[in-house]
């Protein structure tokens, strides 16, 4: 008589108490990338082209949390955080993000895109020098995603996107907060790298997918479109 192999846990360690992972009928999409990637732009034509197929879709991604997502934006700017109290911050607002909104969208067979999950959130942890085995004890309680994506930009034209949307760089996407140089151009460019460094090897690690994020949008969203047929398509 042939076994049945049970179904692989959808959680990475820890899962959240009273909640049945296999009622979450739904697909967690995520795209990552630095700022000027073209996330945003490609999270808002997967979702209308998502939503012209007839799915009902909902958005997640950083510092959207009701519970600590304003407190975060202003500690951040007032660049008032250690390193650790940060990483807790961010935690938190995973976290309620994930029951709140990330479980429900899933159980009601949504389609859950997020602009930015773990990935960068423990990339970033691990630049500024966290423990690996902590940063991954902090999200053991993610929900396994159906699709990464991940829009590898070079740090050059991350810089020129950046600019012409914004007419700066960022103060913490240019990893000013770990010393790497006083000048905020070369010091974007140092971080980018290790952040990119970090990536590489979260990749080996949980398979997700590298897209080519220095072409134009449309060829982008092609690529994109092929690949989450297949994930829709799938059981």
């Amino acid at each position: 008589m042939m076994k049945t192999m049970p179904d692989p846990p959808r959680h990475f360690g820890t899962q959240l108490p009273g909640y049945d992972f296999s009622e979450l009928k739904g697909k967690l999409i995520v795209l990552e990338g630095a700022d000027g990637s073209g996330r945003s732009t490609q999270i808002a034509m997967l979702k209308d082209w998502l939503e012209n197929l007839g799915y009902g879709t909902v958005n997640v991604g950083l510092k959207r949390s009701m519970l600590v997502a304003e407190e975060l934006e202003a500690a951040q700017q007032g660049n008032i955080l250690s390193h650790t109290t940060r990483s807790l911050f961010y935690a938190t607002d995973f976290a309620d993000q994930l029951e709140n909104n990330i479980i429900p969208a899933l159980r009601a067979g949504f389609v859950v895109l997020a602009d930015r999950y773990i990935y960068t959130l423990m990339a970033r942890d691990i630049v500024r020098g966290a423990d690996r085995a902590w940063v991954k004890s902090l999200y053991s309680i993610a929900l396994k995603p159906d699709a990464v994506f991940y829009l590898r930009v070079s740090p050059q034209l991350l810089v020129e996107r950046n600019f012409r949307k914004n007419a700066t760089l960022n103060y913490w996407e240019s990893g000013m907060d770990i010393g790497l140089s006083r000048d905020m151009f070369e010091s974007f460019m140092k971080y980018q790298r290790l952040i990119q460094a970090e990536f590489r090897r979260m990749q080996s690690e949980y398979g997700f997918t590298v897209i080519n994020g220095n072409r134009r949008p449309r060829a982008i969203h092609a690529e994109l479109r092929a690949k989450v047929q297949e994930v829709l398509s799938s059981p």
